[in-house]
């Protein structure tokens, strides 16, 4: 029951990546202006016409509408007369961002939806981790640490959203959210009770740790990279993806050479694992991920962004992670089996 749990939490961790991939795509970021309600409700507007304000309506408090291309914040429940009276009303402070999408209102929303459900599912695993405590004391410590950093992540998708989505609090969110991919995969490793089934050498063990940091960082250049094309999006608009990337700035071209840098450690660690005859099964996973994540980012930079490379190449990007992170976790454990292994000859 307790495995299940892990692996309920990470399948939705994944899935609010997806749709954070979505969202950056499609430019929902601001979809939902406030946090973490969306326009004052618990489900959002579907029409735009529900953020209008209306005579003789009524309104609960906290309710948002937009007035003057301004957000409008319901101080306590009332019914409107037949003029509106600013003094039921407070201006939300947060940002001045007031533009109602709903396209963008319900992609964001589906990505909080998500969020939600990742928390309830970490949290029912934290609860059931305390049972696990006699196998190891590990597993209740670093589920509670996933909780605590899940938690944290909930308040920095807030400050996202308040700083009108700040390029680095979005690499940052990003980062986050695979160390908890990370965490999780650690609670399930150490709570299973397999042998394991693979060797490890020095230089494989270290080239899939340097493998694992250089994906860290190859993601956060990639979300600066995004950023870039945000901006150009605004300038040129969507109908305008060839002008996109025409003229781009110094860190793609540093995210797109280091992408070789990425290949070549990645092929070392199949080359080691192949001659030397390791066993780790995950190492063709890892490299078929990283041919697929560099085609879609030939075909986002020659073809003009097709339709769902941009949340491909990011989504490929934390499986990757996730598969090299396994990998290094096993190396690790085949690291101290050998090193038991010696102290008993």
């Amino acid at each position: 029951m307790f495995r299940k749990s892990v692996k309920i939490s990470l399948i939705l961790i994944y899935l609010v990546i997806i749709a954070g991939a979505v969202v950056r795509m499609t430019g929902s970021g601001m979809g939902c202006p406030d946090w973490p309600k969306c326009f004052g409700y618990y489900i959002p507007p579907t029409e735009e016409e529900q953020l209008q304000w209306h005579a003789n309506q009524d309104y609960f408090e906290g309710q948002v509408i937009i007035v003057d291309e301004t957000l409008k914040v319901a101080k306590q429940s009332f019914k409107s007369s037949k003029g509106y009276n600013p003094d039921n009303w407070n201006s939300y402070e947060k940002h001045d961002y007031a533009t109602f999408n709903a396209a963008h209102t319900w992609v964001e929303y589906i990505n909080r939806l998500l969020g939600a459900l990742s928390g309830v599912a970490i949290l029912i695993m934290t609860v059931l981790s305390f049972k696990q405590r006699k196998k190891s004391f590990k597993i209740p410590l670093f589920s509670i640490i996933t909780l605590i950093l899940l938690l944290f992540q909930a308040w920095l998708g807030a400050t996202v959203v308040y700083s009108v989505l700040s390029p680095v609090r979005i690499t940052l969110h990003m980062l986050v959210a695979l160390i908890i991919v990370a965490l999780l995969m650690y609670i399930l490793k150490i709570s299973t009770n397999s042998k394991p089934k693979y060797n490890t050498t020095n230089s494989f063990h270290y080239l899939i740790l340097l493998a694992v940091i250089l994906s860290l960082i190859q993601v956060a250049f990639g979300t600066q990279v995004r950023q870039f094309v945000d901006e150009q999006v605004k300038v040129f608009g969507y109908s305008a993806k060839a002008m996109w990337l025409k003229d781009p700035d110094t860190m793609f071209y540093i995210h797109r050479s280091f992408s070789i840098l990425v290949l070549i450690v990645n092929l070392a660690i199949v080359y080691i694992n192949q001659k030397q005859g390791l066993g780790f099964k995950l190492v063709k996973w890892m490299i078929g991920l990283i041919i697929f994540e560099i085609f879609t980012g030939i075909l986002m930079f020659y073809l003009d962004f097709p339709f769902l490379s941009q949340p491909l190449h990011l989504v490929i990007a934390a499986l990757l992670f996730g598969v090299q992170f396994y990998i290094l976790l096993q190396s690790f454990e085949a690291k101290s089996t050998k090193s038991i292994h010696k102290i008993k000859q």
